[in-house]
C-alpha cells in the first residue's frame, strides 16, 4: 500500500499524507462528493474532479496488484518461478507489462512451435540459440533429430521445427516487446485508404488517403477511422519501416548466439508472423483506448456545465415539443413544474390551422400568465420557432422564448419513470412537459435521463458503455451534490443522485413525506426506512430543509457543523436569527479580523471548513447556478438566409469537441467555430469554453445547400 500512496502521490502532485486519507476515506464507504464537500482538511481541498480521478487510479493499481499476485502463483505453480522474475513482475508498472511477463508461462493454443516441441525438438533449437556452447553446423546438427515415426523426415523438417521453436522464444522475450512497443509509438504510422477503388462521397471522405504518425493521431481521428472500418467504407493499417524492426530485434536476439545466421532468420520470422500482427493489433487498441478515455472526457466536460445551466426558477412556462404529423405538443407548467393545461396545435399543417394555432397558445398565454416559451430543437422546431415569434408579436410582447435541446426527451417521456409521473398523459404530451421544465431548471429534469442520450458528445455510442455510464453517472452526482436538493419537493430520481442515497432510501423519502407530511428537520431523515447513520452521515448536508425551523438546515453546513457554525457566529458577534434576517454582511471581515486559523481552533474545525460555513451563513439555500451567466431569451428570429460574412451574433454554446465547438446563434442551425478561429491559440476547445457559455461572434461563411455556418470569435 505504501508504493501505491507513493505512486499516486507523485501522478497527481499531491502530499502522500492527504493521498492516504483519501484512501482511507473510500475505503471506509464515503462518497466522493462527502469527501471533496466535508472532509477537506483531510486531503488539502482537492475537488471532485481530482479525487475521482485518484478513485480510478487506485482502482487501477489495486486491479494491478491483483493481476500480479495472480500471475505469480501460475508461474509458481509450473516451478518456474524464480527470484528475478518475481522481481520484474513485482517492478511492472502497467498490466502490458505484466502479461508480456507472463506471456512466456501462459497455455498457449496449438501453435507450430507447440507441435515442434512434440516432435523432440526444443533440445536442437536450444542448441542453436545458445549463448555459451558451440554447435556445428545447423545442416549436421538437424540430423541427430530426424525421427520419421514422429514426422521429422528431413533436415528441412528440423530446421523449421528448431526455427518455430526460436521464434516464440523471441516473440515471448518481455524486454524485446516493451523496446518494439516503445519503437512502435515514436515511429509507426497509421495508414487508412477507401476500401472502393471508386468510392462514393461520405463523412469519411476525408480518410480516403490518410496517414499519420501513430503519435499524433487526434482522437476523433481515431474514432473516426474506426467507425469507417467498421462499416466497411475504409482500410486500416499499422505501418513501420520492416527493416527498422527487424534490425531492432536482430540486435536484441542475435549477437553470441551459437548459430547466428540460423538465428538471424528465425528473428526475422518471429517479427513477421508474430510480432508484427500482435503489436498492431495493440497499438489499434491503445489509440483506441486513448480516444476513447478522452471522448469520455469530452463527454464529461460538456455534460457538467449543462447540467449547471442557471434555470429561469419560478416562472410560468409553456413546453412546445414540435412536430410535423402528430403536431406540435403543448404543455403549461408553473413556476414550481406542476402541470396547469396541455394542447396538441398543428401550425405546419397550412395557413388555417396556423392561426387557430396563434389564437389557442395566445389564450393559454393569458389563461396562465406564461412568461417564457420553451421550444424543442427537434424536428419542426425552425416553424415552430416562426410561429412563436409571430404569436409573442401579436401578444404585443411580454413574454420571451428559447430554443430547449431535447436530446433525450423521447427517451424520457417513454420511460418507466415518465409513465409514474404522468400516467395521465400520452407519450409525447410528457416530453412537452420535460422541455418546459428544462428551461425552468435544467438539473432537476436532465437527471431523469441516462447521462448518455443528453448529446454532448462525440461517438458516444461507439464508447465502453460501462466506463461511459460510470464517468457520466459521477458527473451528474457531483452536479446534483455542488447544487443541494430541496428534500421536500425533490423527485426520486434526483433524490437518488445525492450522496448516500439509493434508488430504494430516495423513494422512501418521498414516501415518508407523503404520509407524514414535509420534513421539519434534516434529522427527521433518520427515521425515513434503511436511511440509518452512515447514509445520513452521507446526505445530510446536501438536503436543505427551508420548511426548518433550523436556519441551518437550509444551508449547506452539515449537521456535524452545527456547533462550529454556532461558535462562529457568537465568536463574530453574531446569531442564528441574524443569519434568517440577513444581517450578517460583515460576517467574513470580522472573521478574517479574528484570524481565521485561530477561529478554526477556538470552533473546533479546519479552515476550509470555517471557510465554506462562512459562504453558507452569508447566503442560506444560495444556489451556485444563480451565479452564472443567465440563458439567451429571444423574441425574434433570423434564417439561414439572413446571415451574411461578417455578421456580429451572440449565441450559446451546445457542444464542445475537439476540433472546435458549434454554437446556436437563433437560427436553428448551430454555427462552427474551428479551433483555429477561437479567440487565441489552445491545445484543445475546452480550455477557453464551455456548454452553456454565452459567446460572441462573427459569421465567416454560410453555405445554405449544405446547411453550414462558420463562425470565428475573432473580431474581422
Amino acid at each position: 500500500m505504501d508504493a501505491m500512496i507513493q505512486t499516486l502521490a507523485k501522478e497527481l502532485g499531491q502530499k502522500e499524507s492527504y493521498v492516504e486519507n483519501v484512501v482511507k476515506l473510500i475505503d471506509e464507504g464515503n462518497t466522493i462528493p462527502f469527501i471533496a464537500r466535508y472532509r477537506k482538511e483531510l486531503h488539502g481541498s482537492m475537488d471532485d474532479q481530482l479525487l475521482r480521478t485518484l478513485a480510478d487510479r487506485l482502482q487501477y493499481l489495486r486491479n494491478l496488484e491483483a493481476r500480479k499476485g495472480e500471475v505469480k502463483t501460475a508461474v509458481e505453480g509450473q516451478g518456474k518461478l524464480t527470484d528475478e522474475l518475481a522481481a520484474a513482475i513485482d517492478a511492472a508498472a502497467t498490466l502490458a507489462e505484466v502479461e508480456d511477463l507472463y506471456r512466456p508461462y501462459k497455455q498457449k493454443r496449438r501453435t507450430r512451435a507447440t507441435v515442434a516441441r512434440e516432435k523432440g525438438l526444443e533440445p536442437l533449437a536450444a542448441m542453436f540459440f545458445s549463448l555459451d556452447e558451440p554447435c556445428p553446423p545447423p545442416e549436421e546438427a538437424a540430423r541427430d533429430f530426424l525421427d520419421p515415426e514422429k514426422g521429422v523426415e528431413t533436415v528441412e523438417d528440423a530446421l523449421q521445427g528448431a526455427s518455430d521453436i526460436i521464434a516464440e522464444w523471441i516473440s515471448d522475450d518481455a524486454a524485446l516487446r516493451k523496446a518494439l512497443r516503445s519503437l512502435y509509438l515514436r515511429r509507426a504510422v497509421l495508414i487508412s485508404k477507401a476500401a472502393e477503388k471508386e468510392p462514393e462521397d461520405t463523412v469519411y471522405r476525408l480518410y480516403y488517403d490518410f496517414k499519420c504518425p501513430l503519435n499524433r493521431m487526434q482522437g476523433y481521428q481515431t474514432l473516426a477511422v474506426n467507425r469507417g472500418e467498421r462499416e466497411g467504407v475504409l482500410k486500416v493499417s499499422v505501418d513501420l519501416d520492416a527493416e527498422e524492426a527487424h534490425i531492432a530485434v536482430r540486435r536484441a536476439c542475435v549477437p553470441g548466439r551459437a548459430a547466428m545466421a540460423f538465428v538471424r532468420d528465425a528473428a526475422d520470422d518471429a517479427y513477421d508472423r508474430l510480432i508484427q500482427p500482435s503489436l498492431e493489433r495493440e497499438m489499434r487498441a491503445l489509440l483506441t483506448e486513448e480516444a476513447d478515455e478522452g471522448a469520455i472526457k469530452m463527454f464529461a466536460l460538456n455534460l457538467r456545465p449543462l447540467l449547471m445551466q442557471p434555470p429561469v426558477k419560478g416562472r410560468v412556462t409553456m413546453g412546445l415539443d414540435p412536430g410535423y404529423r402528430m403536431g406540435c405538443k403543448v404543455a403549461v407548467v408553473d413556476g414550481t413544474g406542476k402541470v396547469l393545461d396541455t394542447a396538441v396545435v398543428y401550425p405546419t399543417h397550412g395557413a388555417r390551422q396556423k392561426e387557430e394555432c396563434i389564437t389557442r397558445l395566445s389564450a393559454l398565454i393569458r389563461k396562465h400568465g406564461v412568461e417564457h416559451i420553451a421550444i424543442g430543437n427537434g424536428t419542426a422546431s425552425r416553424e415552430t420557432e416562426q410561429m412563436a415569434v409571430e404569436l409573442i408579436k401579436r401578444l404585443g410582447g411580454g413574454v420571451s422564448y428559447m430554443i430547449v435541446n431535447e436530446a433525450g426527451a423521447s427517451v424520457y417521456s417513454a420511460s418507466k419513470l415518465a409513465a409514474e409521473e404522468f400516467p395521465e398523459f400520452d407519450v409525447n404530451l410528457r416530453s412537452a412537459v420535460s422541455i418546459a421544465r428544462r428551461l425552468q431548471d435544467p438539473l432537476a429534469e436532465l437527471v431523469k435521463i441516462d447521462p448518455k442520450a443528453i448529446g454532448v458528445g462525440q461517438y458516444q455510442h461507439d464508447m465502453p458503455q460501462a466506463r461511459l455510464g460510470e464517468t457520466l453517472g459521477g458527473v451528474v452526482e457531483d452536479c446534483v451534490n455542488a447544487v443541494g436538493v430541496d428534500a421536500n419537493t425533490a423527485s426520486p430520481s434526483l433524490l437518488q443522485r445525492v450522496s448516500g442515497l439509493t434508488a430504494t432510501t430516495a423513494k422512501n423519502i418521498v414516501k415518508f413525506r407523503e404520509e407524514n407530511g414535509v420534513f421539519t428537520a434534516r434529522k427527521q431523515l433518520l427515521k425515513v426506512p434503511k436511511l440509518g447513520p452512515k447514509a445520513f452521515e452521507q446526505c445530510a448536508g446536501f438536503l436543505r430543509v427551508p420548511e426548518s425551523a433550523s436556519v441551518l438546515d437550509h444551508t449547506g453546513v452539515h449537521p456535524e457543523s452545527y456547533p462550529a457554525a454556532e461558535k462562529l457566529l457568537a465568536a463574530c458577534g453574531y446569531t442564528l436569527e441574524d443569519v434568517r434576517s440577513g444581517n450578517i454582511g460583515e460576517l467574513k471581515t470580522r472573521a478574517e479580523s479574528a484570524g481565521l486559523p485561530a477561529l478554526a481552533e477556538q470552533c473546533g474545525a479546519g479552515v476550509p471548513t470555517i471557510q465554506d460555513i462562512i459562504k453558507e451563513l452569508l447566503k442560506p439555500g444560495r444556489d451556485p447556478r444563480d451565479e452564472l451567466p443567465p440563458p439567451v431569451l429571444r423574441t425574434d428570429v433570423m434564417e439561414l438566409k439572413d446571415l451574411k460574412p461578417g455578421m456580429e451574433l451572440q449565441g450559446t454554446v451546445r457542444n464542445v469537441i475537439d476540433f472546435g465547438a458549434f454554437v446556436d446563434i437563433g437560427v436553428h442551425q448551430d454555427g462552427l467555430v474551428h479551433i483555429s478561429k477561437l479567440k487565441k491559440r489552445v491545445r484543445h476547445p475546452s480550455e477557453l469554453l464551455r456548454v452553456g457559455d454565452v459567446v460572441t461572434v462573427w459569421v465567416t461563411e454560410v453555405d445554405e445547400k449544405k446547411k453550414r455556418i462558420g463562425l470565428t470569435m475573432r473580431q474581422p
